[in-house]
């Protein structure tokens, strides 16, 4: 009975504030065992740094019209600002809320005259890896104002929304219940400065939107499309709300 009231109570207050609170942002990094933290911190045995590898691959390789992502920002991206890379996903006025992903697909498709890959694609999962490791130690620094603000609080909604036979939100695991333990694990904040993601459990390189994806399946609810609108904007929301942790990608996570 004491335990439930401990649980209760905390949400209890929070609601009447009339909102579901914000953390103080804390990187899952934070969570980790001494020996995770010291694979994730050593380029050399992060299994995570070979997607990166591939990824710069990709960004020299070059397109249909002979041009590579190198042409445009320096063999090894030294042309790209991590400040701009750590704000997004950003605001466009023609293509709403633009994540990191979707530009560098935009950009293979205008600048190199090739097809679009697909959203998650493995390829683009690959860039995606190296452009934000360009950016690793970056604080993120993601603008909700504006017309973003719209997507902002659309993200937010899908946040705190219950979903799936187990009637549940993001909000219950990673805020109400933050720092508890559900089996072996800690239940972390679900900050996403660290994605893409090397998975142990898997031993893969995992994107945002299949984590989204994987969630929604723990939930027994229906996913969307990678790179949907919904995911799109649930991204805008839980980097903003993660605004001020360093880029940790990739990084290494259970």
């Amino acid at each position: 009975m004491t335990k439930c009231f401990m649980q209760i109570v905390p949400f209890a207050l929070l609601m009447m504030s009339g909102s579901l609170f914000a953390l103080e942002p804390q990187s899952s990094y934070e969570l980790l065992s001494e020996d995770l933290k010291q694979m994730q911190d050593d380029d050399f045995a992060n299994p995570g740094m070979m997607t990166v590898d591939r990824g710069q691959e990709l960004f020299q390789k070059p397109g249909f019209n002979g041009k590579s992502c190198a042409t445009c920002h320096g063999d090894n991206g030294e042309k790209l600002d991590p400040e701009q890379i750590a704000a997004y996903p950003k605001y466009d006025s023609q293509r709403g809320p633009v994540t990191l992903q979707s530009q560098i697909n935009q950009c293979y498709a205008d600048r190199q005259e090739e097809f679009p890959m697909l959203y998650d694609a493995d390829e683009l999962i690959a860039l995606e890896t190296f452009v934000r490791y360009l950016a690793r130690g970056e604080k993120v620094n993601v603008d909700i104002s504006g017309s973003m603000r719209e997507h902002y609080e659309a993200g937010k909604e899908i946040f705190h929304t219950r979903i799936g036979q187990r009637d549940m939100a993001c909000v219950h695991c990673h805020e109400m219940y933050a720092g508890q333990r559900l089996r072996g694990q800690i239940l972390n904040q679900a900050q996403i400065n660290g994605f893409p993601i090397y998975r142990i459990t898997n031993g893969t390189i995992m994107s945002l939107h299949e984590k989204y994806i994987g969630c929604y399946g723990t939930l027994r609810a229906m996913p969307y499309e990678p790179g949907s609108q919904e995911y799109i904007d649930l991204e805008v929301y839980m980097n903003a709300r993660g605004n001020g942790l360093p880029i940790e990608t990739p990084g290494v996570r259970h």
